[in-house]
């Protein structure tokens, strides 16, 4: 996971060791140099995902709050959300769920955001659900609550019934905070919905695009929202009616977007990020992955007039689910963009890049 805070880059990941399981670090990036690796939590029961990735934030006095996944019991996919707070980024507390349901189902695609008060809204996808009924009629939900130091409260249901495993994306924009997920219709229809939180109550959800791809499970693919004020750019992949990823801007906080444009080279695997630059425009990445040869992290700049800029490679990675998804996101007029090389021993790389505009 990747993340600005007061014009520093702060990267976050996951170490694995055989004996005692995982650790999850941090480091922050700060005049082109790296800060030392700090710890935050390990453990032998932490839930390793390749593309449910673990995050920080830092709050508005200073201190940090973390999310990682945690098994809850013997399935393999029963674990919960946990949430940590540290007032100087090495001392941290006791970790706590945001949800109150207690069963051992799924419970992750976790989007944090900082929020008034030195608090945090937790978004997630939430498989309660499956504790009462068989997997065929069980449904995933998109839950959200609020962590403060005093605690865990205003747990909401934003959606009864999205789809199972695709990341969620959350920014503050000038009408309250808005949130992509790939939904599911009755009919398996997955596109992409948005819902917002404004003055203290969520929205009904409404469609980003329709695309209508109907799909009989999920394609482990989010949207991703990046937002200035009421300037909104979502960048999200879907297959109707062919491989796609898509880009499209909004001028009045996400609540209806433009022209729709497609940014790929025609190979496309999604994984996409997306960040909005200065002067209004947008940068995006995502993964090519062509039938032969290597696969590609590749980016592109998408004027907010419409033009689209010539694509160009980010770096050569591994098309396999070890590669995980690559992030992005931008200081000035410089984008940074991370990505796991997997391999005999994984790494973890960073790829500046300049002059956007």
């Amino acid at each position: 996971h990747l993340v600005v805070h007061n014009g520093a880059l702060t990267l976050s990941w996951l170490v694995h060791d055989q004996e005692s399981g995982h650790t999850m670090q941090y480091a922050t990036w700060s005049d082109r140099t790296w800060g030392e690796a700090t710890d935050i939590y390990s453990s032998d029961r932490m839930f390793a995902n390749w593309a449910d990735r673990p995050s920080i934030v830092q709050l508005g006095d200073g201190s940090w709050v973390a999310h990682w996944l945690e098994k809850s019991g013997a399935d393999t996919y029963a674990y919960d959300v946990r949430l940590a707070h540290s007032s100087d980024g090495r001392n941290w507390s006791g970790s706590i769920t945001p949800h109150d349901d207690g069963t051992q189902t799924e419970h992750g695609f976790v989007s944090l955001l900082p929020a008034e008060d030195d608090g945090v809204l937790a978004v997630w996808l939430d498989g309660r659900d499956y504790a009462k009924r068989e997997h065929g009629e069980a449904e995933m939900s998109l839950r959200s609550a609020r962590w403060s130091p005093q605690g865990v409260t205003q747990e909401a249901v934003l959606d009864m019934r999205t789809c199972d495993c695709c990341p969620t994306s959350a920014v503050a924009t000038s009408e309250g905070v808005l949130v992509a997920y790939r939904d599911r219709g009755a009919d398996e229809t997955r596109d992409i919905s948005l819902v917002r939180l404004q003055d203290g109550k969520w929205s009904e959800p409404w469609p980003l695009h329709e695309d209508g791809w109907i799909i009989q499970g999920c394609p482990v693919n989010g949207p991703e929202l990046a937002a200035q004020g009421d300037q909104v750019v979502a960048a999200w992949y879907t297959q109707s009616p062919v491989s796609m990823v898509q880009v499209a801007f909004s001028s009045n906080a996400g609540q209806s977007f433009g022209t729709v444009a497609r940014i790929d080279d025609g190979e496309p695997a999604g994984r996409v990020d997306v960040v909005l630059l200065e002067n209004g425009d947008a940068f995006a990445i995502w993964l090519e992955s062509p039938a032969e040869g290597d696969a590609e992290i590749r980016g592109r700049v998408i004027r907010s007039s419409g033009q689209i800029e010539a694509s160009f490679q980010v770096a050569v990675t591994d098309g396999s689910r070890a590669s995980g998804y690559p992030r992005l996101e931008r200081i000035g007029n410089t984008a940074y963009a991370a990505w796991t090389e997997s391999g005999e021993t994984s790494k973890i790389r960073m790829a500046t890049i300049d002059d956007l505009y």
